[in-house]
Parts: C-alpha cells; structure tokens; sequence
C-alpha cells in the first residue's frame, strides 16, 4: 500500500493522527511557535515526559506520549537554525524528516503529521526548507514503509501555498486528511 501524503492548512495540535512531530528545541521543554503550541495543548505531563531525554541534537528524533492531545505520540526533533546555509542546515532539516519517519516506523506508528520545521523563528527560506522537506518525505517513502499517511499541516497560509506549489511543482498526488 502506498503512504497517502495530505496536506493542510490548520492547526497540528488538533491532529487525529497517531503522532504530531514538534519542531522543538534542544532542551525538549517547551519555547515559542510550534513547540510552545504543542506543550500548551498536551499538558504538564509532557514537559515532565521530556525532561529525562535530555538534549536532543540538531537534525535528531526523539518520541514521548501526546498526553492531553489527540495523536498518541509525539515526535520531537530540532531543526537547524537558518546561518546563510553554509553550515550543513539543508542536510540536518533533511535528517529532522528522515529522522522523524524512522522513530514513526521503529514504533509501529502508520500516520505522521508535520509541521513546517525551522521556517519560523529559526528563518529557514520557506521555499528551500519546503523543498528539502517533500523531497526527504519522498526518499524515505520510496523504500516502502509501512507508513498509511504523512500530513503537512501548515497553521500559515503562505505556508501551505508553498507546500501546494512544491506538490504541483514535483506533480506528486496529494489529498485532503479523510
């Protein structure tokens, strides 16, 4: 069966997916945009389910339970922060979706939704890091997993547009969530 790719524009921590990836920071515990959003949504706990991970490095994945919301899981990884591009951010945003993808698989999780990783405060160009992100969802897809869906859940309207046109632009088949 073939992983279905979505898109949408909406909200992440309102997912009925079995996990939401966070675009977190180093520390785990929470911060602005995506990350504070998520926290907020999934209560106390999950701040205190991430403390004893410790730090998670750029470009790496790490899972906790979603706790108050309404995925299963969520995946946190750590995109790069935007220096010019000479400091390897395109391959670490690269690895943050590959890296995501792998946790999702090693633990039987078959619907994955993502957020737009490091295109906010981290001031990735949104058209490079949506271009590195579709091609690295595609790369790990086409070994096959057994994944049911990946979604890119995009909370602004430029965003999303972005996304459409990357879709358009590599004429990759994509729906609306069911």
């Amino acid at each position: 069966m073939a992983t279905r790719i979505t898109l949408i524009h909406g909200d992440i921590t309102v997912q009925k997916v079995d996990a939401i990836v966070n675009a977190a920071n180093h520390t785990l515990m929470g911060g602005g945009g995506v990350d504070g959003a998520i926290h907020r949504a999934s209560g106390l706990r999950l701040r205190e389910a991430c403390r004893p991970l410790g730090r998670c490095e750029t470009g790496a994945a790490k899972l906790t339970e979603g706790f108050d919301l309404p995925a299963r899981f969520v995946i946190h990884t750590v995109g790069p922060i935007w220096r010019g591009g000479d400091r390897d951010e395109p391959r670490l945003l690269a690895s943050c979706y590959h890296s995501s993808l792998q946790l999702a698989v090693d633990h039987g999780i078959r619907t994955v939704a993502f957020p737009s990783i490091s295109t906010g405060a981290y001031r990735f160009p949104l058209s490079r890091a949506v271009a590195i992100a579709v091609e690295a969802v595609q790369a790990f897809l086409a070994d096959g997993p057994p994944l049911e869906e990946v979604r890119f859940v995009c909370f602004r309207p430029g965003d999303a547009e972005a996304y459409y046109e990357e879709f358009q632009r590599r004429d990759i088949p994509f729906g609306e969530p069911d």
